[in-house]
């Protein structure tokens, strides 16, 4: 990105909206608030808009918002409907006149993790998702199912474990220092199973306990340990998946905010590198995929990235 430059990028996620403006490598201002459902639903575009625009003016006053040369978006939804993200960046592009990228959450990490190059990526944070982008820009992924059907690994997926085990506790099974820690959210462990279903979010708020569960896995407790481990052989093998046939030594980048405890980071590369597959530091994040996709053009990723088609320059 050229210093002269300025561009406003996007994380419009499900929990969080954020935005940054970016001259070059400085940050000029940011802002932050809650989340949406996602550009794939009813309205969804216009949702998003929205959101982002209100989120754009809790920007510090004074900044040059009206003078901008790109916009990128990073939505969650965009892989479930091209034209509500076709149309997101029409409307962005409109609004701003200036050419406008909107693309996955997803993609926007793994472009920013390895700066548009080939290779793969796990995102662990409250879901969790192997992407790998070949030679040919074509994508392979695995896992991101959603709490469902999928994201085994993830915080979701550690802290229901971390709460069934205080239940099976509970009822007679193995001793756990996570039935202490699960007092804080509850009187007594037979209180959990409605205070989950009082949640608006059930998936987050279960998330929320897996740090506890790390700390106490950290800490020696056996039941934690057994989770954690488990959660890092299933990563492993999410990881091997999306890598396929890759040619060579697999190479994959971590991001997410459960890859943020040192403890756990630990024990994922070691499970990762008795499966053969080498972690590499992460260069970026999904704003900065966003910022790639709002000032190149050409990237690998091309094809999963929504662009106006009305301002681009030649």
């Amino acid at each position: 990105m050229e210093a002269t430059e300025v561009v406003l990028v996007a994380d419009v996620g499900k929990s969080r909206c954020r935005v940054e403006l970016r001259s070059g490598n400085e940050l000029l201002g940011a802002a932050d608030q809650h989340g949406f459902p996602g550009v794939h639903v009813d309205n969804g575009p216009t949702l998003a808009f929205e959101l982002l625009l209100e989120t754009v003016r809790q920007l510090p006053p004074g900044l040059p918002v009206s003078t901008l040369t790109g916009i990128g978006a990073a939505v969650a939804g965009v892989e479930a409907s091209a034209e509500k993200s076709q149309e997101l960046a029409t409307m962005l592009s409109q609004r701003f006149s200036a050419p406008a990228a909107v693309l996955s959450d997803a993609t926007a990490a793994q472009l920013g993790a390895l700066q548009g190059a080939p290779g793969t990526t796990l995102i662990v944070g409250t879901g969790a998702v192997a992407f790998r982008f070949d030679e040919a820009g074509i994508l392979h992924r695995a896992d991101g199912w959603g709490p469902y059907l999928g994201d085994r690994g993830s915080g979701r997926w550690i802290g229901q474990q971390g709460l069934q085990a205080v239940l099976e506790a509970h009822d007679g099974g193995p001793a756990t220092s996570l039935s202490a820690a699960a007092g804080a959210l509850v009187e007594s462990p037979d209180m959990l199973p409605g205070w989950l279903a009082a949640m608006e979010n059930p998936y987050r708020a279960m998330a929320r306990f897996a740090p506890l569960v790390l700390h106490a896995a950290e800490a020696g407790d056996a039941v934690a340990h057994d989770i954690v481990g488990e959660a890092c052989r299933i990563l492993t093998n999410t990881v091997r998946r999306a890598s396929g046939t890759e040619p060579g030594t697999p190479r994959v980048a971590l991001l997410g905010g459960v890859v943020g405890s040192d403890f756990f980071a630990a024990l994922l590369r070691k499970s990762l590198a008795s499966a053969g597959i080498e972690v590499v530091a992460a260069l970026g994040d999904g704003l900065d995929g966003a910022a790639l996709a709002a000032t190149r053009r050409g990237l690998i990723q091309e094809r999963y990235i929504h662009r106006d088609g009305t301002n681009w320059p030649d």
